[in-house]
């Protein structure tokens, strides 16, 4: 039976009362609890090179790269630059592990074959990374009164840092070191898969010919970034360096020969060249200039590096094998 008359009242009143006590207990609950702790802070890093020391500020978001290819190892740690060196190869952003990395976006380039100053300060930059670039004290002073700078350690020549030192090197300045360790890591195994499937590349002499006309050669030795996939599947690439002439050709001639930058068919009407032992015997690997191949030899990161090997390892074993080479022009 519903409550009536005084005996609603009496109801109501201790409804209200309970009310009230039940309200008091939480504030009172709510008083006491410990306030959560706030997540701890990233820290900055610091980060030695030739010129001293950079320290850069935890979790840079955004990000200009002014060397030549250091967008390549920037991309592959998951961030994508706000503006990057312009003047090397234009199709950039067409290649596969870029337009993955991007969303099909690309990555924006800043005009001018140099360092362009000002369109690096327009870009507004947190950091810059200057790893594969030609850098002296004063352009470097110059960039570090825009952004904190990273530029190569004093450890190796101008724009020949290995490509893992280089990865590991942005790693720590972006706060990304394990992700960095993870794809060494990986390009790593994928070398130790390689060389154990082809014994064969052992000891090989291979012959890098960087190129953009018949009678204009150019070699390119060990530790040469653009020779990273070859030294690190053991191949032995030379110490000569240099412009050759036709007359002295025969610098090309050893167990293989990768001619980076022209086509079979471009270098079809050098009777010179056609008379090579290696290129006879069909021991001779062609990336046009254009091709997705040339690029990922070219940019060197992670990324490229395991869609060159995925290019380049089959056709290097048929080389050392006697077996057809495919044509990797278009690669």
């Amino acid at each position: 039976m519903r409550p009536t008359g005084p005996s609603l009242r009496a109801a109501r009143t201790l409804a209200l009362l309970c009310t009230l006590l039940l309200a008091a207990a939480t504030l009172s609950a709510c008083g006491t609890t410990t306030p959560a702790a706030p997540a701890p802070a990233a820290d900055a890093v610091t980060v030695s090179h030739q010129f001293g020391e950079t320290r850069i500020p935890a979790n840079p978001q955004r990000v200009v790269t002014a060397g030549w290819i250091d967008q390549d190892f920037v991309l592959a740690l998951g961030v994508v630059p706000v503006g990057t060196r312009g003047g090397y190869f234009e199709n950039y952003d067409q290649f596969p592990w870029v337009q993955q990395a991007t969303g099909g976006k690309g990555v924006p380039a800043i005009d001018g074959d140099t360092i362009n100053f000002e369109g690096i300060a327009a870009a507004k930059p947190d950091v810059i990374f200057a790893i594969n670039e030609t850098i002296d004290r004063k352009t470097y002073d110059r960039l570090s009164q825009i952004a904190p700078t990273v530029l190569q350690s004093a450890d190796y020549p101008a724009e020949e840092t290995p490509w893992n030192v280089q990865l590991m090197t942005t790693g720590k300045a972006l706060g990304k070191e394990d992700r960095a360790r993870e794809l060494m890591d990986r390009v790593d195994a994928k070398f130790d898969e390689a060389k154990a499937a082809h014994p064969e590349f052992a000891g090989k002499r291979l012959v890098s010919d960087f190129t953009s006309e018949a009678n204009a050669h150019y070699v390119i030795g060990k530790g040469d970034p653009r020779n990273a996939i070859f030294d690190g599947l053991g191949l032995n690439t030379g110490d000569t360096v240099g412009d050759v002439s036709e007359e002295k050709l025969g610098v090309l001639d050893g167990d293989a020969l990768f001619v980076n930058g022209l086509s079979r068919e471009q270098l079809a009407g050098s009777p010179a060249f056609q008379r090579l032992g290696v290129v006879r015997d069909g021991r001779t690997l062609y990336a046009g200039s254009d091709s997705t191949l040339s690029g990922a030899l070219a940019f060197g990161g992670p990324n490229a590096m395991l869609y060159a090997l995925n290019a380049l390892v089959p056709q290097l074993g048929n080389a050392f094998t006697g077996k057809p080479v495919a044509d990797l022009s278009n690669a």
